[in-house]
């Protein structure tokens, strides 16, 4: 490894750090860069997801503030993460690269209309009297945290955004509270199919270590600049850089 390839990845990782705490898709950043300095696709999968880990709980820490009262959604819909990831992460070893290329890109779109729609949805709701309690997540975000969590455990670009707009649409409308959570459950993903894939796979240890340092930087960078960021900015954000992973993921 040259000192320029070390940098790069490195810088890679905070850049994903920090994207992955205030919206998700960082992956988008570092998986790339894993595949310029020689890795192949899975060893670069495997490599990025385990760097990651650190700057998912960075960021969690930076947002503990907002994570104040959600210990019981945490518990539920945690519950579906380590489940999913677990699944996901052995879908990785056993299907094709290209399995779910064909997929995301429209769950991409389909949590962007969610991000997009969720005040309107959660007015409406309101006024009928039926606003849901967001420390009681129903079936329904459950089912859809499930399948989060597997899309993370396979591959995991912008599964912040998917859950944003999961979040947003039926669990509650405070978008900082929200992003609290999506950091714990995108945390429990990565770290979860972390523990994976060290059992059975063959990660590229010296490039982890360099994700790892950067993304916990990233982790700390991004709280500081995901909680100072009003809802229809944050909203916005989420938006662009889900339309952007789009863009990747299609012509890729």
């Amino acid at each position: 490894m040259s000192w320029w390839e070390a940098l790069a990845v490195f810088a890679a990782g905070i850049g994903a750090g920090t994207i992955n705490v205030v919206v998700g898709s960082g992956t988008l950043i570092t998986f790339p860069v894993l595949l310029s300095v020689g890795l192949s696709p899975l060893t670069a999968n495997v490599t990025n997801t385990l760097g990651l880990v650190p700057g998912s709980f960075t960021g969690a820490w930076g947002y503990r503030r907002e994570l104040t009262g959600q210990r019981r959604s945490l518990i539920i819909l945690g519950s579906a993460s380590v489940i999913g990831a677990i699944a996901g992460a052995l879908l990785l070893l056993v299907l094709p690269p290209a399995a779910f290329k064909a997929i995301v890109p429209v769950l991409i779109a389909l949590a962007l209309v969610l991000v997009l729609a969720g005040p309107a949805i959660n007015r409406r709701v309101a006024a009928r009297g039926k606003m849901r309690d967001p420390e009681q997540p129903g079936p329904g975000l459950w089912a859809g945290i499930l399948g989060c969590g597997v899309y993370g455990g396979y591959f995991g670009a912008a599964q912040g955004v998917l859950m944003m707009g999961l979040m947003g649409a039926l669990r509650g409308p405070d978008m900082q509270r929200n992003n609290a959570m999506k950091n714990m459950l995108t945390g429990l993903v990565n770290g979860v199919a972390a523990v994976v894939f060290i059992v059975v796979a063959e990660p590229a240890w010296p490039y982890v270590a360099l994700v790892a340092a950067g993304s916990t930087v990233g982790g700390f960078i991004g709280a500081k600049v995901g909680r100072k960021l009003p809802p229809p900015v944050l909203r916005g954000v989420i938006v662009v850089v889900g339309l952007i992973a789009i863009a990747k993921l299609v012509t890729s």
